[in-house]
């Protein structure tokens, strides 16, 4: 068989460099609009307004439970209608919500919470659209695709918390206005640059010049409730994955709390913009070709040791934190800004790749809409998990919860060894035995 390369097609290469952009894109706001945001959002509130940490996050916890059931729906709606037509009006009604967390001006609590909830429910479609978009389109390189667009999230870490930073400094919650006029521009890019799958424009996944060899007839059919719930393979992806997406969560949203509270009078005007801003820029400038990394691990060796890999580099991100002195540690911040930005890409990277692993393409939101959902049930209580340990004054306790969690997902993976890739045959490592 001869080996497919993916820019030799130029129709191809067109809708795939387009792609690429406008999925870093998807990334780099999904990141920036479910986490990120609330690192600077929460200290403005708390002092300007005297917020409390539950006060500003409540819009959000509630959002979170409600993508339980919305990763679903979303889902469903995709399998049944295409990404676009859902992506495209979610996009619009997220600037919409933006919008209104800047017309509260901290004031009315009311249009806050309802606009924060619509920012925080609508990254969703955002997320899972850009999943699938590279599920439909790539098998071969899906890896290393997913690890360029998945780059988009730390480099929100690089560059986005510095300018949302200077953004609310400057503005205040106005800032929030400017965003909206950014989605206003992602969503013409999807319009215009965007296709659901190779197929529609007559093209076949990684620019072959041939159906996938992997695909049987029966290939992209219903998967139900039942099936995920009697399946161990499942329950497998639910648990690793779950405990990681737990994890990045409460890490994301608490990391300028924690640096705040082990700030000293000299950290002006706290550690966290003094000290761990400038490393995290640095550590996660070095860590954006992780993503790719992970990516091509796992389309050379598979899913299951670029998961491996992934859970030992959340450590990177955890431990640092959990044992940070008061004033911070130069070294602990530089390690830290490293595995946070490893995370970040790591995570949006693997998921799409490990579902799409064990399920197959035409398969994968089949399966997905089910996983994520039940993976949402956790990580919706990720933001009252940290909240309730840092009222309490116990934030360290918490990170250490973390550390053992990833130890409970690091055995799960393992004991996935042995499940065969559903695309093998399409797969470098598959190609390479016939």
């Amino acid at each position: 068989m001869r080996r497919v390369i993916m820019f030799e097609n130029r129709k191809f290469a067109g809708y795939s460099i387009a792609f690429m952009f406008v999925g870093l894109l998807y990334n780099f706001f999904y990141s920036g609009l479910q986490n990120d945001h609330l690192n600077i959002l929460t200290p403005f509130l708390q002092s300007n307004y005297g917020w409390d940490d539950l006060k500003i996050t409540n819009p959000v916890t509630v959002g979170a439970l409600v993508t339980i059931i919305l990763y679903l729906v979303i889902g469903s709606l995709f399998v049944k209608y295409g990404v676009k037509k859902i992506l495209l009006p979610s996009i619009v009604v997220m600037a919409l919500g933006c919008v209104g967390i800047a017309l509260s001006a901290g004031q009315n609590y009311l249009l806050y919470s309802i606009s924060l909830f619509i920012v925080r429910v609508l990254v969703v479609p955002l997320q899972m659209g850009g999943f699938m978009l590279a599920a439909n389109w790539y098998i071969k390189y899906r890896g290393r695709v997913l690890g360029v667009i998945t780059a988009g999230s730390p480099l929100m870490s690089v560059v986005g918390i510095r300018m949302l930073t200077s953004m609310v400094a400057g503005y205040g919650l106005n800032a929030y206005v400017i965003i909206a006029g950014a989605l206003g521009v992602l969503a013409a890019l999807t319009a215009f640059a965007i296709k659901d799958t190779p197929e529609e424009v007559g093209l076949f996944p990684d620019g072959a010049d041939h159906a996938p060899l992997s695909e049987s007839e029966d290939a992209g059919q219903p998967i139900t409730l039942k099936q995920i719930l009697t399946d161990a393979r499942a329950w497998q992806l639910i648990i690793s994955y779950g405990i990681l997406q737990f994890v990045i969560m409460a890490m994301m949203s608490y990391m300028a709390v924690r640096y705040i509270s082990l700030s000293t009078p000299q950290d002006v005007p706290n550690l966290f913009v003094s000290k761990a801003m400038f490393w995290l820029s640095i550590g996660a400038a070095s860590g954006i070709p992780m993503s790719y990394v992970l990516g091509w691990i796992d389309d050379k060796l598979g899913s299951i040791k670029a998961s491996l890999v992934l859970n030992i580099l959340f450590l990177f991100a955890v431990i640092p934190l959990a044992i940070m002195p008061v004033g911070g540690n130069t070294t602990l911040m530089a390690i830290w800004a490293f595995g946070v930005a490893c995370m970040t890409g790591g995570l949006p990277t693997m998921h799409p790749c490990v579902t799409s692993y064990v399920y197959g393409r035409k398969n994968y939101m089949a399966a997905n809409r089910w996983i994520m959902t039940i993976q949402a049930i956790p990580m919706a209580f990720a933001l009252t998990f940290m909240g309730i340990f840092n009222q309490m004054g116990k934030l360290t306790t918490a990170y250490y919860i973390l550390l053992v969690m990833l130890a409970i997902s690091f055995v799960t993976i393992l004991t996935m060894w042995n499940i065969p890739d559903a695309n093998a045959a399409d797969r470098e490592y598959g190609l390479q035995r016939n």
